[in-house]
Parts: C-alpha cells; structure tokens; sequence
C-alpha cells in the first residue's frame, strides 16, 4: 500500500516522537523509502552581519541538518530500514507540501509539539497546515505519544 512515507524532522525531541510510528509503518507494511526531510528556515537578513556572515550562518545551519538526518538514517537503517535525507530551505510547511506533492509520496508521519493557545497563533502550526492542505494521507502523533 505505502511505498514512500515522508518523516519531516525539526531537529526537537517532540519531532522525533513520529520515529518509533515510521518505523512500525515502514516495517509491517514493507516500506521501500523513508524519507527524512529537515527544512532550514530562512534567517532574517540583517544588515550588522553582512551578507557572507548571513550565509556562513547559514550553511553552518544546513549542514547541522545534514548531520542530524544522516544520524537518524543510520539508526534506522541499523534496523533494516532504507532512509534517504533531504534538507531544503524554506518555509516548513510550505516545503512539506511541496514535497509532498512533486514526489509521489504515500504517507507522511509528523509530530505536533502540542501547543494551543496563544502560542500556537503565534508560532504557527506546521503539522496543522500539513493536515490541512496535504495531498497524501497523514499520519500526526502527538506529544503525548512519547512520554
């Protein structure tokens, strides 16, 4: 049924909460691709940097992601499951579904940090706009699912 399922990583424990559900999906239903996706946010310009410290900043920042997602690949891996990583820069949501939508993928596995309130119209809620506007079927854990 499922050939490809994106797990979009933020770097945070609460993300990391969908790991232990990619991993019972990918495996019981022989799962082909695992895709890792880490999206780096753009940083704000600013002028007291200047403009190779900002990129410097970011391409520190880009690489930490790499690092990060071919950890996790290799633990999945260790347990008989293929992981492919990618680190884009963008909006997150936006490159979620963007992802989703121009690479055929089957599932997506996301983790909510569980705010609500004010600081959730603050911050946003990637996982919200996911569900929301996504073109595949996702699957959301909750914060409470890790503990």
């Amino acid at each position: 049924m499922y050939k490809k399922i994106l797990a979009p990583l933020d770097g945070s424990e609460f993300s990391e909460c969908s790991l232990e559900h990619v991993k019972a999906v990918a495996t019981g239903c022989s799962v082909p691709e695992v895709i890792l996706l880490r999206v780096a946010e753009p940083m704000p310009q600013t002028y007291e940097l200047g403009e190779k410290w900002h990129r410097d900043i970011e391409n520190r920042d880009e690489a930490a992601a790499r690092e990060y997602l071919s950890q996790v690949a290799t633990d999945l891996k260790q347990e008989g499951i293929s992981a492919e990583t990618i680190v884009v820069r963008g909006q997150a949501a936006e490159e979620i579904l963007d992802y989703v939508k121009n690479n055929q993928v089957d599932l997506v596995i996301i983790s909510t940090h569980g705010r609500s309130g004010v600081s959730r119209w603050f911050f946003g809620s990637v996982t919200d706009r996911v569900v929301r506007h996504c073109v595949a079927p996702v699957l959301v854990v909750s914060p409470t699912a890790c503990r």
